[in-house]
């Protein structure tokens, strides 16, 4: 591995070491050609040597070494697009796709239309989204084995349990979505048995009317921006808000709901939105008609 050094650079003691150690590269000596390229950076640290040596531990399989390298490159204010491409390739080879992706718009920032690093990009995001797609699912599998435990599966009386059936809540998760108001206007619904649902549901950690609020809410969210995902083009889903055109009474709205891009907007509700304070119908189809021009739709409650 390579080693810094504080002593001044010296390109003219550097350049023997460097030419040596291209000549055992042609020769596969590969070895030999990672002593001399750390001899040449003793003398000078300069981007031609270490890309020469990053490049030569990638083949090498020493990705740690490699990755050290070009990170040392890139932090210039303007690093070679290519050791941005293989760093980038190498990060994604690991794992690390946020740090990928922003190698590529990196890339993208200086040079635009750039072609391999518009068509890398993509693939990242791809295989981002097929890691979120695939973590969703999990999560949203095992919700839904919770919510979907029949109401018969519960320690309850046979009067709670008719009452319950006469309404047709027949799963926890149909339980979780009604509120103790609800229940009570409904015929032949008394107290005693709503207490004894209540406490069946306490003793889980569970109450009732969670279904429409925080973290439930916040897994249907989820599952819906999944879906955009595989529908909609993922720039527009993650085009920041701050891009798109509102009043600043909208605009004010939406911070208030933490919203970041286009595709978390098109996650809530109309009656999300329509619950903050000073939010009007003007307001609201503002928003819709933006989301409207970009392909997108609030959610729609089933």
């Amino acid at each position: 591995m390579s080693t810094a050094t504080t002593n001044p650079s010296n390109p003219a003691a550097a350049k023997p070491h460097f030419v040596l150690a291209s000549r055992h590269i042609a020769d596969g000596r590969r070895d030999e050609a990672v002593a001399e390229l750390n001899l040449a950076l003793e003398s000078d640290r300069s981007v031609e040597t270490l890309f020469a040596l990053a490049k030569l531990f990638d083949r090498m399989g020493h990705d740690d070494d490699s990755i050290d390298l070009y990170e040392e490159i890139c932090y210039s204010p303007t690093p070679p697009v290519n050791a941005l491409i293989n760093l980038a390739v190498l990060y994604e080879d690991i794992g690390e796709l946020d740090r990928a992706e922003r190698c590529l718009r990196r890339v993208l920032d200086l040079y635009p239309t750039h072609a391999h690093a518009r068509m890398y990009v993509k693939d990242v995001c791809a295989v981002q989204t097929m890691s979120y797609d695939a973590n969703a699912e999990q999560q949203a599998a095992r919700r839904n084995a919770v919510l979907d435990t029949p109401i018969t599966d519960f320690e309850l009386s046979a009067r709670a349990r008719n009452c319950l059936k006469k309404v047709e809540i027949r799963t926890l998760g149909d339980l979780l979505r009604v509120t103790e108001a609800e229940l009570m206007a409904f015929k032949n619904f008394g107290e005693t048995s709503i207490n004894e649902i209540k406490s069946m549901l306490n003793s889980r950690g569970l109450r009732l009317g969670q279904g429409l609020e925080g973290g439930f809410e916040e897994s249907y969210r989820l599952e819906y921006l999944t879906m955009l995902r595989t529908t909609a083009d993922s720039e527009v889903i993650d085009k920041p808000i701050t891009a798109i055109e509102l009043t600043i009474r909208a605009r004010k709205a939406i911070q208030l709901l933490e919203v970041r891009t286009l595709g978390e907007l098109a996650c809530r509700t109309e009656a999300e939105l329509m619950g903050i304070k000073n939010f009007g119908m003007t307001s609201l189809d503002e928003i819709k008609a933006q989301l409207v021009l970009h392909g997108l739709a609030l959610r729609v409650l089933e």
